[in-house]
């Protein structure tokens, strides 16, 4: 769907993907505009599906979640149908924080996270050795969280 966007909308994402509890007086006001024409504004990126969601940031390590992991995995067999079942096997894992579909060496990369070793072998096992399609998956572990987002430069 292409929407078209002004240098007004690009203010308003800009400052909302910093901080989405921003004020609609505070929004207005650094893009010129009413708080009306803000929140028809909002409401027609919403619908449009330029904005998809809007959600908190927890920090991981509030849930002992300390280990972030960098999985490349790599699939026995590409059928749309096997495809589908792991990216459904995926998508149901709360640890699996980004999944994408890539090309080169793996067919799937994935960010998760683990509280300790024994929770990341524990997430590998209902992952992958329990998956007979999975041929093989390469592990990195982050050392640092150096950036974590999603923002997009508008």
């Amino acid at each position: 769907m292409n929407v078209e966007i002004d240098d007004s909308d690009r203010i308003i994402l800009q400052a909302i993907q910093v901080d989405r509890r921003i004020g609609l007086d505070a929004l207005a006001d650094s893009c010129g505009l009413s708080v009306p024409s803000v929140q028809r504004r909002l409401k027609r990126l919403k619908d449009t599906g330029v904005i998809q969601r809007e959600v908190a940031i927890l920090n991981p390590s509030s849930f002992d979640y300390n280990m972030t992991f960098i999985v490349m995995v790599e699939l026995e067999r590409e059928s749309l149908q096997q495809l589908d079942l792991f990216r459904k096997r995926v998508k149901a894992e709360p640890q699996v924080q980004q999944c994408y579909y890539v090309t080169g060496d793996a067919d799937f990369i994935l960010v998760c996270t683990a509280q300790d070793m024994q929770d990341f072998e524990a997430l590998t096992h209902r992952l992958f050795f329990e998956n007979s399609n999975v041929r093989r998956f390469r592990t990195s572990v982050a050392m640092e969280r150096t950036k974590v987002g999603l923002s997009i430069p508008v």
